[in-house]
């Protein structure tokens, strides 16, 4: 990774707005070479909504771990019935999370923060990696506001862990900015972030909260804030990159 181009970039993305970001990376990279993942959260389907506004030729794909609520399968329907758009699903293989049940039980990661990430891995990361393989770029809808491992995320980074460039459109965005946006162009949601759902992730793994606490505290809430992340979006270590 070159550390002047990815200074570069921070300069010239400073200061732009969620779309003018997404003109950037498409005037910068081959469409070719990015894709987005979406979990079908609030500030995924923001992104959907300017992507396929924009005629941006994007790849969109989201990562189905076996597990997710019936709520998010109904966005995603939805996502796919009024924007007319073709969303890749991926996959965990067969082998993987039968060998993962069988010596650990299905509710794992219950047991301890390594099983969990043993979980994660085996339903999420291991998909996403062959999926960004290739890739120069991915685009998520990671926001400062949505937890302390975010908080010093920049808008365009280089992910060590899978080799590529990862920019995120909506970094300095507030809650409230979002839910404004979902409102007034009429964007499908998951109905579950109106029964105090703000981050939905696996169905076990995820659990309404109350007003006041963290909008990420309902993900893998028996465990410490520091370590909740699946390792999709590893917290960078202090000054790497800066």
């Amino acid at each position: 990774m070159n550390n002047n181009k990815l200074e570069t970039y921070r300069k010239e993305l400073a200061g732009k707005s969620g779309k003018e970001v997404l003109a950037w990376t498409l005037g910068t990279f081959e469409s070719e070479s990015i894709a987005m993942a979406t979990s079908f959260g609030a500030e995924d389907q923001v992104l959907t909504h300017m992507i396929a506004g924009s005629g941006y030729p994007v790849k969109l794909f989201s990562l189905d771990t076996g597990r997710l609520p019936e709520e998010t399968y109904g966005t995603m329907q939805n996502t796919i019935d009024k924007y007319g758009i073709s969303i890749e699903l991926l996959f965990p293989r067969k082998e993987s999370v039968e060998t993962m049940v069988a010596k650990h039980g299905p509710n794992l990661f219950y047991r301890s923060v390594e099983l969990r990430k043993e979980c994660c891995r085996v339903r999420k990361i291991e998909s996403l990696k062959n999926r960004l393989e290739g890739l120069s770029l991915w685009i998520t809808g990671l926001r400062k506001e949505q937890s302390l491992t975010r908080r010093k995320q920049n808008v365009i980074e280089w992910d060590d862990k899978f080799g590529l460039y990862k920019v995120s459109p909506l970094l300095t965005w507030s809650e409230k900015d979002i839910w404004n946006y979902i409102r007034t162009n009429s964007i499908p949601y998951n109905t579950l972030h109106d029964s105090g759902f703000p981050s939905i992730g696996c169905e076990p793994c995820t659990r309404a909260v109350v007003p006041g606490e963290d909008i990420r505290s309902g993900r893998w809430w028996w465990e410490d804030p520091k370590n909740r992340e699946c390792g999709l979006h590893e917290p960078k270590p202090a000054n790497r990159g800066e």
